[in-house]
């Protein structure tokens, strides 16, 4: 029988976009039975309702923490109600007391091909999109929140999730999350 504390199990997702994060912490909220939160949901609800792309968006942040603040209180709320799994470029930063961080990467042409393929644009596009957002927010967390995206010493398990399909990627994040609640 699986062990949780009161507040409920706590899992941050984070890693590049492309890297199969979105799919995997739903599966993760799915096969536990916990909420599913994704600031990335947010940032492009956000990007939509101003009519911009998610580069302009990311550049508009780059001058203004607003976004960036709202979405921290957000992601802190939601993890202090535990029972949860954050899908966040910087969940394992900001989240409240996380039981398990996780950090999914994925090579560049590998990430930038899956973007391309959800998005149905061209790699090309796709792949000058994806450096700049990342140029982008690299430099706006190193100014925000004095954190380099590269440092990765915060995570509990760093996966290239290039290494399998995305039902054996999932069999591996399942396979951790058990073994850690059935150490509690």
């Amino acid at each position: 029988m699986l062990r949780m504390s009161k507040r409920g199990l706590v899992i941050t997702v984070a890693g590049p976009h492309g890297s199969g994060r979105t799919a995997q912490a739903m599966k993760l909220a799915e096969t536990f039975n916990l909420r599913y939160i994704s600031t990335g949901t947010l940032f492009r609800e956000r990007a939509q309702q101003l009519g911009v792309s998610l580069s302009e968006l990311s550049k508009i942040a780059a001058s203004d923490d607003t976004l960036d603040r709202f979405l921290d209180d957000r992601a802190r709320l939601e993890t202090r109600r535990g029972g949860a799994v954050l899908d966040a470029t910087l969940s394992g930063l900001v989240a409240v007391d996380p039981d398990i961080r996780i950090y999914l990467t994925a090579p560049l042409d590998v990430r930038v091909r899956r973007i391309a393929e959800r998005e149905k644009r061209s790699i090309s596009e796709v792949e000058e999109e994806t450096r700049h957002r990342e140029k982008v927010e690299d430099e706006r967390f190193r100014r925000y929140y004095g954190y380099d995206l590269k440092d990765l010493s915060i995570y509990d398990i760093v996966l290239n999730t290039a290494i399998a399909d995305v039902d054996g990627v999932a069999n591996i994040l399942k396979n951790v999350v058990e073994a850690y609640i059935g150490e509690r």
